[in-house]
C-alpha cells in the first residue's frame, strides 16, 4: 500500500506537468477510437450481408449497365430463388454536392423480399408500390433533413439530365445495427419512364441484379452457371456474393483506409513520445533522491517497481480519461457524418487495444528511467544534491 501511495506522491508532485501529460495521452485515444471507428464504419455494411445472396454486374465494371431481360434468364438457373435489379441514381438535393447520400432505382416489387433487413411498414410499401413517383427514405436520412410522410423531394442527377420529383411515401429502418439508413429508393420503372423521355438510349437497361438463392453453400457454383449464360454475349457478367461485391467496391478507397490505419498508428506514437519525455524529466530530476533511497536499503526491484508504476498509472489514466470522453465526442461525430457513414460506433476491441496501447507505452516510457536509475551508483547521485 505505501509503495502505491509513494506512486502517487511522485505522479502528482508536479500537478501542471501530470496534468497536461494526461490530457494529451487523453486526446490521443480520442482520436485512435474514433479513426478506429471511421475505418470500421467502412466495412459495417459487409459484415452483415446475408451469404445467400449475390450480386450480377456487367464484367467490365460495375458503371456498366447490363439488360433487363437478363432477369428471366437468372431466375431461371437452378438454385436461384429471386432476382430484382438496381441502379444507382447519383441525385443530389437541393442541386447542393453537400447534399448527397446514395440513391437507387429499384424493382421489381419482390424488392423488399430479397432485401429484408430494409423493414417497411406495410401500408407504406402498398403506397410505395401503386404511386409511380413514390419514394422510400431511411430513418436517418429522414432525422437528418426533417422530412415528413407526403413530402416533396427533388433530386438533380450527376448521371442523368434534369430534375426528378419525389413524394416521400415511406420508411425504412434497418432490422439490425448497421444496416444503411441513409439511402432512399424509388421505382426502377418510374425511372425508366423518365429515360425513355430524357435519354432514350439508357433505358431498357440496369445497373445490377441481386440474386437470392435457396443455399449459400451453392454460391459459387451458381455463380458460374450465371455467368455461363452470358459468356461471349455483349454484355458478359461477373457474379460473385454480396459480401465479396460490397467489399471490391470498399477496394477503391483503401488508399483512404490505409492513410486513416497509418495515422492510428501515429497516434500512439505520440502518446509514448508525451509519456517517454515526462518520464525522462522525472528521472533526470530525481537522481539524488534514488540515490538516497539506495541508501536506504532500497534494492534495484523497488526502484523498478516506483518508476514503472508511475508510469503505468499516468498511462493508464490518461487511457480512462480518453475511453470516457469518446462517448459523447463519438455520439457528436456519428450525427456530422450522417449521411456518409452507416454506423460510427467505437467497439470493445477498440478500447481494449487501446488499453492495451497504454500498458505498452507505459512499459516502453519506464525503461529508460528504470535504467538509468539502476545502473546509477550512491555517489554519482550524491554529487547532485545542492
Amino acid at each position: 500500500m505505501w509503495v502505491f501511495k509513494l506512486i502517487l506522491r511522485n505522479a502528482g508532485r508536479h500537478k501542471l506537468r501530470t496534468l497536461l501529460t494526461i490530457l494529451g495521452l487523453a486526446v490521443a485515444v480520442i482520436a485512435f477510437s474514433v479513426i478506429s471507428a471511421l475505418i470500421g464504419s467502412f466495412y459495417a455494411s459487409a459484415d452483415i450481408v446475408p451469404p445467400d445472396r449475390l450480386v450480377t454486374q456487367n464484367a467490365i465494371s460495375y458503371t456498366f449497365d447490363l439488360p433487363l431481360a437478363y432477369k428471366e434468364k437468372i431466375e431461371s438457373v437452378p438454385g436461384v430463388k429471386q432476382a430484382v435489379y438496381a441502379n444507382w441514381f447519383g441525385g443530389m438535393y437541393n442541386n447542393n454536392p453537400k447534399d448527397f447520400f446514395p440513391n437507387f432505382a429499384v424493382g421489381p416489387e419482390t424488392y423488399f423480399d430479397v432485401y429484408s433487413e430494409f423493414v417497411v411498414l406495410p401500408e407504406q410499401k402498398e403506397m410505395f408500390w401503386k404511386e409511380k413517383n413514390s419514394a422510400i427514405a431511411g430513418q436517418k436520412l429522414i432525422n437528418r433533413y426533417g422530412w415528413q410522410i407526403g413530402d416533396p423531394i427533388r433530386l438533380t442527377s450527376m448521371i442523368y439530365p434534369g430534375n426528378w420529383d419525389f413524394i416521400l411515401r415511406g420508411v425504412y429502418v434497418g432490422s439490425e445495427p448497421g444496416v444503411d439508413e441513409t439511402g432512399l429508393i424509388f421505382r426502377w420503372d418510374y425511372f425508366d419512364e423518365r429515360l425513355r423521355e430524357v435519354a432514350p438510349m439508357m433505358s431498357g437497361r440496369t445497373g445490377w441484379y441481386t440474386v437470392k438463392i435457396d443455399n449459400a453453400d451453392n454460391a459459387a457454383s451458381v455463380s458460374a452457371a450465371i455467368d455461363e449464360l452470358f459468356k461471349n454475349s455483349s454484355a458478359e457478367t461477373l457474379t460473385q456474393t454480396e459480401e465479396a461485391f460490397t467489399l471490391n467496391f470498399l477496394a477503391q478507397m483503401e488508399a483512404i483506409i490505409k492513410g486513416m490505419r497509418i495515422m492510428s498508428y501515429l497516434i500512439i506514437g505520440v502518446i509514448m513520445l508525451v509519456l517517454v519525455n515526462t518520464m525522462a524529466m522525472s528521472a533526470r530530476e530525481r537522481i539524488s533522491e534514488y540515490a538516497l533511497l539506495k541508501t536506504f536499503g532500497f534494492r534495484p526491484f523497488h526502484l523498478i517497481g516506483l518508476i514503472l508504476g508511475e508510469s503505468l498509472v499516468l498511462a493508464l489514466i490518461g487511457c480512462g480519461l480518453g475511453i470516457l470522453l469518446t462517448f459523447p465526442i463519438m455520439g457528436a461525430v456519428s450525427q456530422m457524418l450522417l449521411g456518409f457513414f452507416t454506423i460510427v460506433d467505437a467497439s470493445g476491441s477498440t478500447f481494449a487495444l487501446s488499453v492495451m496501447f497504454a500498458v505498452l507505452v507505459g512499459l516502453i516510457a519506464s525503461l529508460f528511467p528504470i535504467f538509468r536509475a539502476t545502473r546509477l551508483s550512491i555517489i554519482d547521485g550524491l554529487r547532485s544534491i545542492r
